[in-house]
């Protein structure tokens, strides 16, 4: 895009807020609206008109709607899945101009606040898909308008903490989110929102304790996203939890197989059975970066240069509260029963903060990018159409950097990105996000939305660097043999009550279905049969990603990993060595909603001589993700292009793709039953 021609003329928006199965609230509009009865209204131009979505259809029938103004548009949603007719327009207060949910087999519904737009176009997406159409509004007359996205506060920076012993309280704060009106009463991480930083060296042990002073009676429990340490240390949702008015300290090590692990940019949060979504909403999210002095040595930027972004987004009412959010079980009935929930908000937060800016300097800035949202996807651009340079994944740095125009960003993911700010001096740079490029049929959508304002206000001098090379992935063994497949599904009906699985069953906090021996490598597969997009997150290790769909991953997939979208139809195949700790985690999806509604499965890192699992669990295996390996070098799910012999003598993949040998070292068949060593570059 040319420096200063914005993909959208005027602010855009995620969605409307959830209030209430099957509502949403109507948007407020500005006072003084014209009188419409002035309004001349143009001949051969209809009155009225109706958004259909068809059954599978995953589209707006028609897309390209024109009505006279004043006029009503109806959306009548035949579909089996929920969607919204939501403007990419806001209003001043960053509330879309018109929203409306249709959940399945609602009868057609008027969309408020159409009869009060001026005359334009104004385009419009689905919350939930990768959905989008524009509204032309015909006349002469006045009427609401979008309103310019301002950008009215600074962007905040957390504060870091650094030593190795630090206490934190879980507690109830009011603070600043929007930039005017009445604070916002969350739930906190040490009084503020996100709550501090945690900065420390890689293999030094840090001990965190959460001491939860939260007003009502309520257990929290913390997960550090991304980091290897002890089960009973792993945030469990239902195990070693923080009662009101009690303490826990984590032990972090930070070390895997007795070395210091690598730099990250990893993130902390709450992760209590059933009420994650609720209690993320709320507040309850910090980031967490290792160091360990290579950024330095490479001469990426530092200090001041180098900022943590979590991005964000929740829904407030008239008096700046957050709107709650509808309650989670794993037996859901009615229209947010699964497949269809989902929790979603209208304004886009940047480390607490909507639509803030930096000041920034003429100079390269590492962006550590992290989306904490619920259930919301962005597809995150740059305004002055200059791209990014991935540097890093939220686990390490890459191989090589690569560079993107575009980066698409799920739930828990994270990026980590160069941005040039040289020659930029005067000018104002929005990140933003836009449309999923080439979205797949029924594959989740992003919105578009301005996010926050790069300012360039100095001029300095700039030493840093940005190397092609950066850091090789460590080495692993890859296994011929698939160990265990993870296939996501949905059972019951919402008029039953409904839940997601992944290994068949509903989650159950007692039930183990697959054990791992301590010290093996194991190379697993996530399979999404379902039509809708996850994004599936594995505890404990690091992962490699060794295929994608049967091909080889894009560059920026080539480093360590331990969040992946899967969209509708998507495989992906992930290996790790499962190093030092005993004791049961957790495999979902990190679409809080869809983990709160049963998409959560458990594995235990066993004692390879007993196989021995923690008091209180049981291993229930049938039917599970290892009946599935057993059959996946078989069936026609199968990627095509790999070998899954059941061979049990480790060795490197033998995908039998033509680029294969450009990312991994060594030759990519070997006739010897030896085993090879493969590096992933």
């Amino acid at each position: 895009m040319p420096k200063g021609g914005w993909r959208l003329a005027y602010a855009a928006v995620l969605v409307g807020s959830v209030i209430a199965p099957g509502s949403i609230s109507p948007t407020s509009v500005a006072a003084g609206i014209p009188d419409q009865s002035n309004v001349a209204a143009p001949r051969d131009v209809p009155s009225s008109a109706t958004v259909t979505i068809d059954p599978g259809s995953r589209a707006f029938t028609p897309a390209n709607i024109t009505i006279a103004q004043g006029g009503t548009l109806t959306v009548y949603n035949r579909d089996s899945s929920r969607h919204s007719v939501t403007s990419d327009g806001k209003d001043a207060n960053g509330t879309p101009l018109f929203s409306q949910i249709a959940n399945p087999g609602d009868p057609p519904t008027t969309i408020a606040n159409i009869s009060n737009l001026a005359p334009g176009t104004y385009n419009f997406h689905c919350a939930f898909h990768a959905m989008r159409g524009t509204l032309t509004i015909s006349g002469s007359g006045g009427g609401v308008q979008p309103a310019p996205q301002s950008f009215g506060q600074p962007l905040v920076i957390p504060k870091v903490l650094t030593t190795a012993s630090i206490r934190i309280p879980v507690k109830q704060a009011a603070v600043r989110v929007l930039p005017t009106g009445p604070l916002t009463t969350m739930w906190t991480y040490g009084g503020t929102y996100p709550g501090p930083t945690i900065r420390r060296p890689a293999g030094v042990d840090t001990k965190v304790t959460f001491v939860n002073k939260l007003p009502t009676k309520t257990s929290v429990s913390v997960h550090f996203h991304g980091d290897h340490h002890a089960w009973t240390h792993d945030g469990q949702p239902t195990k070693f939890l923080i009662a009101q008015g009690q303490s826990r300290t984590y032990d972090y090590p930070l070390r895997d197989g007795g070395k210091p692990e690598r730099a990250s940019f990893q993130w902390y949060h709450d992760h209590r059975m059933g009420v994650t979504t609720r209690n993320n909403r709320r507040g309850l999210q910090g980031m967490f970066s290792v160091t360990d002095g290579q950024g330095r040595k490479l001469g990426l930027p530092g200090g001041r240069y180098d900022v943590p972004l979590m991005v964000s987004e929740r829904s407030f009412d008239s008096n700046n509260q957050l709107v709650a959010v509808p309650p989670h079980s794993m037996s859901l009935k009615g229209p947010i029963a699964p497949p269809n929930d989902g929790t979603i908000g209208d304004h886009v937060l940047v480390n607490g903060r909507y639509a803030p800016y930096l000041n920034v300097a003429t100079h390269k800035y590492r962006l550590r990018l992290l989306n904490t949202s619920p259930f919301t996807t962005y597809e995150f651009a740059l305004s002055d159409g200059h791209p990014f340079v991935q540097i890093g994944t939220g686990n390490g740095l890459l191989p090589k950097s690569v560079v993107r125009q575009n980066i698409l960003l799920g739930p828990a993911q994270r990026v980590d990105v160069v941005v040039d700010f040289r020659g930029e001096s005067g000018s104002n740079v929005v990140l933003e996000s836009i449309p999923r490029t080439n979205p797949p049929k029924n594959g989740a959508g992003s919105p578009s939305v301005q996010i926050m304002q790069f300012r360039v206000t100095s001029n300095v001098s700039d030493s840093s660097l940005l190397p092609a090379s950066l850091q090789p992935a460590p080495a692993i063994t890859v296994p011929k043999k698939v160990s265990a497949v993870w296939a996501i599904g949905v059972a019951g009906s919402s008029s039953t009550g409904s839940a997601w699985t992944l290994d068949g069953k509903m989650f159950d906090p007692k039930r183990v279905v697959l054990k791992v021996p301590r010290g093996s490598t194991q190379l697993w597969e996530l399979r999404n049969p379902t039509n809708v997009t996850h994004y599936i997150h594995i505890h404990e290790e690091q992962w490699h990603t060794v295929l994608r769909d049967g091909s080889t991953p894009p560059k920026w997939e080539r480093g360590l990993e331990d969040t992946w979208r899967l969209d509708p139809g998507e495989r992906v195949r992930v290996v790790a060595k499962f190093t030092d700790y005993l004791g049961v985690f957790m495999i979902h999806c990190h679409m809080l909603d869809h983990e709160d509604d049963g998409l959560m499965a458990q594995f235990a890192v066993v004692n390879p001589k007993t196989g021995a699992l923690p008091s209180g669990y049981r291993y229930q295996p049938a039917g599970g993700p290892v009946a599935r390996a057993r059959t996946a070098s078989s069936t026609t799910a199968a990627p095509r292009t790999v070998s899954t012999t059941t061979a049990t003598q480790p060795t490197s993949v033998t995908a039998g793709l033509a680029d294969l040998s450009s990312w991994m070292c060594g030759p990519t068949t070997d006739s010897s039953d030896a085993p090879r060593r493969a590096l992933l570059v």
